[in-house]
């Protein structure tokens, strides 16, 4: 009896699920490892939003965001592992791996690893786009608050979370104002402006010409800012690892051990979506680790 007849057979090692900087490194190393490997991605990588990255490592002069990830999407393939453009939608458990679909598409697979990151909530604005390719919008703080020193910064979101990222910028510019999308109710406002935070009144709208951000105030008043961060919170497909009883953070981060792994046995999770620190070198890290966890854990298979 064949393996495929005894229900034994898979479609590959592992099955990465996203193409960003984690999973693209994960790729690299499982192939050098000469483990197969697909990986799954349906292209919204949180990378792609980058305009320059300062504070990746071999950019010396900085890097743009999608070409960070051709290059890194070309080292992967000089190791051929198997890309599909697809939108993983279901997991489940299956003896000892995994059934992964995409739609139509399945994969067994005897080890996944997570590497979706995190999709940004942005206002609802058609220039959006726009505004973060020059700057005017900009989605993390400690990847290029420095480009943003002493420029005068809003800061976009509930009133009850926006104050820590204020007083974080502080340390980047004195020109630091709130602008808060929920009432101001039980906040310390006093606190605030003795670190030299301005807060501006609650409920007011985002606009954009061209080059700047503008808050327009319930009674019509205005303030322009050099750039605004949005803080107003994130997406997860952490609710596809909880499926197989992955278990969640108080955040509705997935928790790992130092290998990587979920409490599920052979279900990894790096990146963004893993509680800790959101930056392009952590998750090139977290990805090594899991790669070479995830071989040391499989069968062995000599040459």
């Amino acid at each position: 009896m064949s393996d495929s007849e005894a229900g034994n057979a898979y479609d590959s090692d592992v099955l990465i699920v996203g193409a960003g900087p984690a999973g693209l490194t994960a790729a690299t190393y499982l192939r050098r490892f000469h483990r197969s490997c697909i990986v799954v991605d349906a292209g919204q990588s949180r990378a792609r939003w980058i305009p320059e990255s300062n504070n990746c490592p071999g950019f010396p002069h900085g890097v743009h965001g999608t070409d960070l990830l051709q290059r890194m999407r070309a080292q992967a393939e000089t190791f051929a592992p198997h890309f599909e453009h697809a939108r993983v939608d279901g997991m489940r458990s299956d003896g000892d791996g995994f059934l992964v679909s995409a739609g139509a598409q399945h994969w067994r697979v005897r080890c996944v690893v997570l590497a979706t990151g995190v999709v940004d909530r942005l206002p609802v604005q058609d220039w959006v786009p726009e505004a973060i390719a020059c700057g005017a919008l900009r989605l993390c703080s400690i990847c290029d608050a420095f480009e943003a020193s002493d420029q005068r910064i809003g800061v976009y979101g509930p009133a009850d979370t926006i104050g820590g990222h204020g007083r974080f910028l502080r340390s980047y510019s004195g020109k630091v104002t709130l602008l808060p999308t929920t009432a101001t109710d039980g906040v310390d406002l006093s606190e605030l402006r003795s670190a030299g935070i301005t807060v501006l009144a609650p409920g007011g709208t985002l606009e954009f010409d061209g080059h700047r951000v503008r808050y327009v105030e319930p009674d019509g008043s205005e303030e322009i800012f050099d750039t605004v961060y949005p803080f107003l919170g994130v997406d997860t497909c952490a609710a596809l690892a909880e499926s197989v009883g992955a278990r969640l953070d108080d955040n509705g981060e997935i928790e790992v051990d130092r290998r990587q792994m979920t409490s599920v046995p052979g279900l990894y999770a790096i990146g963004d979506i893993v509680s800790g620190l959101n930056q392009i070198s952590v998750a090139v890290g977290q990805a090594a680790v899991a790669a070479a966890c995830i071989h040391n854990a499989l069968p062995f298979e000599p040459r």
